[in-house]
């Protein structure tokens, strides 16, 4: 199994309603940024841990890096709803840096959906980031207003499906069943990795004929379709606040085009990063969505050039 090199330790925050989890590794010193790391869809933080480990000494020395559970994922407590709403990542972020770094600015690295995050809320709260890094936080296609009745509609015929049980998220039989998934779904990770993460990823749970299953520490309703529109004119006013200077990674996979099969393509997204005031592109090379799981020494070096 993967042999961690810097341990992580956790502690739970009082964050709004919810116990939030949250990882730490390294020790604060005075004037130094701490590093905050949120992580994407079905995800958890301690998926950054192979990047944690890639950090240089000198980087790392002296660091706090700080990484939450999402609400609904992880360890982190459920909110109690059967939906999930983009602005309470926001302010979750923002209670979080709050608590941890009350009178300064942070350096915020996000993943995916983290990295939709970051950017948010980056151009909604400027004062609080110092350096900004999105790994592959695209957005989303652009929506018209005509697609808003039928949006809707999905919306609350999928709630229907979830709580009739139809949207459950598959359980397995052991750790190497979620190993396994995990490489099935990103064919570069190793298996020693896979092992390391599905112990985080997932956790046993004692079913009523007392056999255990794993399951995955992902709230179902995470895969409901949001029933707001994608409003890229409102993202692009956020973005046009954010005056840390960006990084905006991609993988060397074209991620975009797998899924949206030219629906929303990367030229698209370039075009629309012009919209944040100071930002710059690199891409790491042999890897695709996951890349802080398949290039972490790459994306760590990246990284702490930008920060540094």
């Amino acid at each position: 199994m993967y042999q961690v090199k810097r341990a992580s330790r956790s502690e739970f925050v009082p964050i709004r309603t919810l116990p939030y989890h949250v990882r730490l590794w390294g020790e604060a010193t005075p004037g130094l940024a701490p590093l905050v790391m949120v992580h994407g869809w079905m995800d958890v933080a301690a998926s950054w841990q192979f990047v944690v480990d890639a950090f240089s000494e000198a980087f790392a020395a002296g660091r706090t890096i700080i990484a939450p559970d999402w609400r609904g994922f992880g360890q982190t407590g459920l909110p109690g709803t059967d939906n999930y709403w983009f602005p309470d990542y926001l302010a979750d972020l923002d209670f979080l840096i709050d608590h941890y770094a009350p009178d300064q600015p942070v350096d915020l690295v996000g993943h995916s959906m983290g990295g939709n995050v970051a950017m948010l809320y980056a151009g909604v709260r400027p004062g609080r980031i110092r350096r900004l890094v999105n790994l592959e936080g695209f957005g989303m296609p652009a929506t018209r207003a005509a697609q808003a009745p039928g949006r809707y509609a999905k919306w609350m015929d999928e709630l229907k499906a979830l709580h009739r049980g139809e949207m459950a998220l598959k359980p397995y039989d052991d750790a190497d069943g979620v190993a396994r998934r995990l490489m099935k779904t990103n064919p570069r990770l190793d298996r020693d990795k896979a092992d390391w993460l599905a112990t985080h990823w997932a956790q046993p749970d004692v079913q009523a004929d007392g056999s255990t299953k794993w399951q995955i520490l992902g709230d179902p309703a995470h895969k409901l379709t949001n029933a707001q529109l994608y409003r890229v004119d409102e993202v692009q006013e956020i973005h046009r606040r954010i005056t840390a200077p960006t990084l905006a990674v991609e993988a060397s996979d074209d991620s975009l085009g797998q899924w949206h099969q030219g629906r929303y393509t990367l030229a698209e997204y370039h075009e629309r990063l012009k919209s944040v005031p100071d930002c710059r592109r690199a891409v790491v090379t042999d890897a695709g969505h996951m890349l802080h799981h398949d290039q972490p020494r790459q994306l760590a070096q990246l990284i702490e050039g930008f920060l540094a």
